[in-house]
This record gives C-alpha cells, structure tokens and sequence, in this order.
C-alpha cells in the first residue's frame, strides 16, 4: 500500500528540518523581480481583474521559489510591492487587499482556504510554500474593518496596511508585519498604531521581518537586533538608487555588517525608477548581490549563510564607534561646533573650512568623524558636517540618528 499524499509531505518535512537543524548554516534565496504593472486609472478594477494581474506576477514568483527550492533553499524572499506594483491611490488599491488573519490562529491557507474570508493569493502563496517545502516571503496588502468607536478609523471605515507574510515550508502562515516607516509616496496606505517587532523561529535561527524604509529607523530595525537579538533579517524593499540613501547593495550590505546580522534583501527591479540591486550580507560582507540597470530581467540569487552569526568564531569584534570617532586626533585649524536647525531639528555642525581636513561632530551619544579633500570649493559655498540624534516628524515620530 502506497503512502497518502499528506504523509509524503510530513515526512519530506521532517527531513527538511532535521538537515537544517544538522547543519549550523542554512541556504537563502532573494529574487528580484521585474513587477508587472498595473495599467494606471483613477477608479478601482474589479476584484477579478485585480487577482489576473497579481497572478501574471506570482506566476513569475512561482518559477523562482521552484528553482530556488531544487537548488536547495530553505527561504526566498520576494520584492516589496512584487505582486500588484505601484501606482495606486486609497481607493484603486482596495480591489487588491485581502484580510490578512494573525499568525497565531495556526492557519494553513492552502489545505483550508475557505476557513476565513477569501484569500487566494494567501492561499497560492500559501501552496507554493508547501509544494516545495520552502519558506516563502511575500509583501502584499491588508485590509481591516474599523467603525466610529475608534477614533482613529479612517472616514472608508477600514485600515490599509503594506504588509509583508511568511509561510513555513508547511504552508502555515508562521509572520504578518504591518509597515511602520511608510515612504512618502504610501499614501494608500496608514499607519500602524504603534510599531510592530515581528519575529519567529526557525531551525536555523531566530528571524525578524520589516519593509524597505523601516530600515533607516530605530523602530523596528534597531529594536529587531540590538533587544530581541534576531539572527536574521528579512527584507522585501522597493528601492530607488538615489541620494542620499545611496545604493541599495553598498547600503543594505553596511547594515548588515553594522549591526552584526545576515540580512536577506529583495529588490523590485525597474530601471526607469533606478530600482535595482539586491542581496545576502552577512557580518562579514555579501555573501551574493546582484545589481542590473541595463535590462528589465528579474534575478534569483541564493547562498548558504551562517545560522547563527553571532556564534561563528569569525564574528567581527564589537567596536564603539562613537569612542573611535572622539578618539582621533584633530587636524590642526578644526574650529568648535555649533547648532543649527534643519527644518525644526537642532543638529550639531562642524564647518568644513578647510580644503582637507580631519572632524569630528557629536550630539548626545551619537559621534561621527569625518576625513576628506575637497577637489574644489568657491568663495560663497558653506559645507558642514552635523549629526542629529533624536525624535522627528509631526505625523508620526521617528526616532532618527543622522
């Protein structure tokens, strides 16, 4: 008598993850996707067009979780916004949400897609998931009702959320994060309440989630490694290689090595917009990047990477980086700082007043030093070198360090 189907799959499962909890490194996979895009329009499509566009691109999603999965792959994280795009107002996005439940319901969209209301791209992606014994990450949206007895419940009585998911190689919904640091443009989107720290475990490694813009902040990114010690990060982004973020792969790849952590990055891919470059850094430096303005062809990428950094005898040392900046010894001529207001924020400045020179700027605890050589500089040109360390915004405050 031959095995039923769920047993094949139990057992395929069980192996997965005594090979992973066999090993101290696990297989990683990022794609960087080439979105399909909406046509753009002022009123909402319907929900069955919406669905054919969101399922063009997890048609395209689904061929690399495939290969990524007979490569060996134990994860793969997808772009920000990779199943619906962009382009979208309040109103056009609805058509494109779906309720996202909370993790700790146990639910398995794929063998149980009618349990709440209707979800079927959490349930392919639920079903990828599980076809091929993979974690899979996906950046999508959520809606969810609200009335007049919340004060804060917008005027179409719901709350829209960028969103990013998790499932495990079972299929199960195991992550949901709500999108805290919303880029300026979101404005389909609200705000989360308060900040969300969204972590799970894994057999290889406690794993924490966040979006794109999230990582320029205290809250989640910081909070995720410095005070709940996650040993990976997941990171769907949609970012423009543009100042002053700086390219996404020199940027992402300083991050990881900054905070001590792997951080798994998938970029959406769209040269017209400068969106490209993605990758798997590690503490030591990348493990893999990738990084395309000349076409529009999507990129998987995968390496395997050290389960639990922070135990690996080639973790980099701690260094204090404020104690390294006020250590170095001043040029001769570097004059006092003063403060000086960017918008309503009070930095503290330096003025570069000389064609080369060695500076050093602190505000609070945060200290940044400064060695360069200006090739040219007018008579009325100021340049300055400041730091900021505080809470900014007026919407919503964020705990920013510049």
């Amino acid at each position: 008598m031959l095995p039923s189907q769920p047993l094949l799959h139990a057992a395929a499962f069980a192996l997965a993850v005594l090979q992973a909890l066999a090993s101290d490194t696990f297989t990683a996979a990022v794609y960087e996707h080439a979105v399909i895009l909406p046509d753009a329009t002022d009123e909402p499509v319907s929900p069955d067009d919406a669905l054919a566009l969101m399922n063009k691109n997890m048609d395209v999603l689904e061929g690399a979780i495939k290969e990524a999965a007979q490569q060996g792959a134990h994860i793969i994280v997808t772009p920000e916004d990779g199943i619906y795009g962009w382009r979208f107002t309040r109103e056009t996005i609805y058509p494109y949400l779906e309720d996202i439940p909370d993790p700790a319901v146990n639910w398995i969209p794929c063998t149980d897609p009618t349990r709440f209301a209707p979800a079927p791209v959490q349930e392919r992606l639920s079903c990828m998931a599980r076809n091929n014994s993979i974690y899979v990450v996906a950046n999508i949206g959520d809606k969810k009702p609200c009335n007049s007895s919340d004060a804060g419940c917008p005027s179409d009585g719901r709350y829209q959320y960028n969103t990013d998911v998790v499932f495990d190689p079972e299929g199960k919904l195991v992550a949901r994060y709500h999108k805290y640091n919303l880029f300026r443009r979101e404005t389909q989107f609200n705000y989360p309440k308060e900040p969300e720290a969204v972590t799970f475990e894994t057999p290889f490694g406690k794993f924490g989630i966040f979006t794109c813009f999230d990582i320029l902040f205290r809250e989640p990114a910081v909070v995720l490694v410095s005070e709940l010690q996650v040993d990976t990060v997941l990171f769907p982004t949609a970012w423009m290689n543009v100042l002053p973020f700086l390219t996404a792969v020199e940027f992402h790849s300083a991050w990881a090595m900054g905070m001590g952590v792997n951080l798994l990055s998938a970029n959406t891919h769209n040269i017209s917009l400068a969106m490209t470059g993605d990758g798997l850094f590690t503490p030591e430096g990348p493990a893999a990047y990738h990084y395309d303005s000349g076409t529009e062809e999507g990129c998987l990428l995968l390496a395997e990477l050290s389960a639990r950094p922070r135990l690996s005898p080639t973790y980099p040392p701690a260094v204090n980086w404020s104690s390294f900046a006020t250590s170095i010894k001043k040029f001769p001529g570097e004059k006092d700082t003063f403060l000086g207001a960017v918008r309503r924020d009070i930095f503290t400045f330096s003025e570069l007043r000389r064609k080369a020179g060695n500076y050093t700027v602190c505000q609070g605890d945060l200290c940044c030093h400064l060695i360069y050589w200006m090739a040219n500089k007018s008579k009325d040109e100021v340049y300055v070198l400041g730091a900021f360390d505080g809470l900014h915004g007026s919407l919503i405050k964020y705990h920013w360090q510049v």
